[in-house]
C-alpha cells in the first residue's frame, strides 16, 4: 500500500489548521506524528480516514486519487479521539457488533485481538464498568481485529498499564512489515521507539524530523 498526501490544507472558520501538507507513506513503516494539542495531527488523521474533507489538496491510494465524497480507503483500522462503544454491552459484545458490519472475521479473531491488548479477562464486563485504560484497550482491539492494511492510532496508550503497553508495542513492531501504521503520541519515548519516520506538526505546517 502507498498513500500520497499532496498539498493538503484544512481551514476552520477561515483559519488554517493544516497548510499545504504533503507526505509519502508506504507499507512496512510506522509513521509517528508529534506536536502540541491543536497542531493538526488528529485533523490530518481524520482527513485520511474521510471523517473530514480537506479544504484543498488530494490524497492518493496506490497512485489513484480518492474521491472522499464517494469512497474511502479500504481495509483500515482506526482509533481517533478515544474509543466510543455501547455502555450497556460487554467489551466482547461491542466488538462482535463491529465485526458484523464487514463480516470479515469471526469469534476467533476477536478473541485474539482481546488477548493482544490484555483484555481477555474483562471481555464479559459491561463497557460502563471499564476504566480509562480498559476502554483504550478495547479501542485498540477494535482497530486491529480485522488485520487492516492501514492502522491509525491516535494517543493509543492513555491510561494503559506498562505491561500491556509493552505487549501492544511488540505487536505493532511484529505486524508493520505489511502495513502502514500512523501513530500520534505526546510520549517522546514511544515516538522514537516505534517510528521509522517522524513528522512534527506546528502552526499548521508539518516537517520531517531526523531520528
Amino acid at each position: 500500500m502507498i498513500i500520497d498526501i499532496k498539498n493538503v490544507s484544512k481551514k476552520f472558520n477561515g483559519n488554517y489548521v493544516l497548510n499545504d501538507v504533503s507526505m509519502h507513506l508506504e507499507s512496512g513503516n510506522i509513521y509517528g506524528f508529534s506536536g502540541r494539542n491543536g497542531s493538526g495531527k488528529s485533523v490530518l488523521l481524520k482527513i485520511i480516514t474521510g471523517l473530514y474533507l480537506a479544504s484543498s489538496g488530494s490524497i492518493f491510494l496506490n497512485d489513484q486519487e480518492i474521491d472522499y465524497k464517494k469512497e474511502f480507503i479500504p481495509n483500515i483500522g482506526v482509533l481517533i479521539d478515544g474509543p466510543k462503544f455501547f455502555s450497556n454491552l460487554t467489551g466482547l459484545e461491542n466488538l462482535q457488533i463491529l465485526a458484523n458490519i464487514n463480516s470479515k472475521i469471526g469469534e476467533k479473531e476477536i478473541l485474539e485481538a482481546l488477548e493482544i491488548v490484555n483484555l481477555t479477562k474483562e471481555k464479559d464486563k459491561k463497557y460502563s464498568k471499564y476504566s480509562l485504560g480498559m476502554k483504550q484497550k478495547l479501542g485498540i482491539a477494535s482497530a486491529i481485529m480485522e488485520d487492516p492494511e492501514l492502522l491509525i492510532l491516535d494517543e493509543p496508550f492513555n491510561g494503559i498499564e506498562d505491561a500491556s503497553v509493552l505487549k501492544i508495542k511488540n505487536y505493532l513492531k511484529s505486524i508493520k512489515d505489511k502495513k502502514i501504521i500512523l501513530l500520534s503520541t505526546h510520549i517522546k519515548e514511544d515516538l522514537y521507539e516505534l517510528s521509522d519516520f517522524i513528522y512534527y506538526f506546528d502552526a499548521s505546517h508539518v516537517r520531517s524530523l531526523d531520528k
